[in-house]
């Protein structure tokens, strides 16, 4: 009935799909849990690989990094079941209940389920950026998330009907990380796709280095000014873009460009320090993106 698919990238998924297998074994329903680890050289390969002694569990590395929407893409084409849902390998579950929780939201006509997540209360010093930006942006209530059921749609905690999965899948155009879940939703709202927004969360226990998250953000920044460039998505659709187009049609965005170039080094060290600003974090995103939009431009 259930196929449970984790992407996982150079990390220990056996706490999470441990948790999983507990509770689907208490809920006596048929299941299987797949986790590909997307090629790393990692030091976790021979605890993740014991996972393949629990009943109805497959754990594999794939032979080379395919990146985060192809390994998703990979997972479901592996999925023999009806309802997929989609779990990121860094996650952990705060609710005994999580899998009763989604097997009593499924109904008849159910398309779509997000389940939400959640940030720990507190980190290190060095993780306060990733984190301080996740509970700020991505811990909603299943209440605020329905209000814009399709912006809010992320993949981390996700169930979908495979047949409609595979109708859309995941673009192989985004390769490094960021913003695949973006245009997944985008493609969902073009299809007018019911959505259903529960209070389900994961916990995401794995929170970036300050300094990664931030390398992170970069990547992502660069895949959205190739959505952007590409045509592939309404930019109505993200405020980012939005903000954006007006800054652009004003020409600010070459002083913004400038603006990137001159301070990028405080920029970084203000969002990366022990005491991030969200305003200057965010103030960076914007002048990256007028920079490598510009330089796109010219190239």
């Amino acid at each position: 009935m259930l196929s449970i698919l984790i992407p996982t990238y150079n990390y220990d998924v056996t706490q999470l799909v441990t948790q999983l297998h507990n509770q689907l074994i208490k809920s006596n329903i048929v299941f299987e849990i797949i986790a590909y680890d997307d090629g790393s050289v990692s030091k976790h390969h021979n605890n993740n690989n014991s996972l393949n002694n629990l009943k109805g569990v497959i754990y594999k590395k794939l032979p080379k990094n395919v990146g985060l929407s192809e390994n998703r893409n990979c997972l479901a084409k592996a999925a023999s079941f009806k309802y997929l849902l989609f779990i990121d390998g860094d996650s952990l579950l705060p609710n005994p209940n999580f899998i009763n929780q989604y097997l009593t939201n499924i109904q008849e006509s159910t398309t779509i389920i997000y389940g939400g997540r959640i940030h720990p209360e507190k980190v290190s010093a060095n993780r306060r950026l990733r984190h301080k930006y996740g509970i700020l942006r991505e811990d909603m209530t299943a209440l605020n998330r329905q209000k814009n059921k399709y912006k809010c749609l992320l993949f981390n905690n996700t169930l979908i009907q495979k047949e409609l999965f595979n109708t859309i899948t995941f673009d192989k155009i985004i390769v490094q990380y960021g913003h695949e879940d973006t245009l997944f939703a985008y493609k969902t709202s073009k299809l007018n796709i019911p959505v259903v927004h529960i209070e389900n969360p994961v916990l995401h226990g794995d929170v970036d280095l300050s300094k990664v998250f931030y390398s992170k953000t970069k990547k992502s920044i660069e895949n959205l000014n190739l959505i952007y460039q590409k045509k592939i998505i309404d930019p109505n659709f993200i405020t980012f873009l939005k903000i954006f187009t007006r800054i652009k049609k004003a020409r600010l965005n070459y002083i913004l460009s400038i603006t990137y170039q001159l301070f990028h080094p405080i920029m970084k060290f203000i969002s990366t320090s022990k005491h991030p600003s969200l305003f200057v974090f965010n103030f960076f995103r914007l002048t990256y993106f007028c920079h490598i939009n510009l330089k796109h431009k010219n190239a």
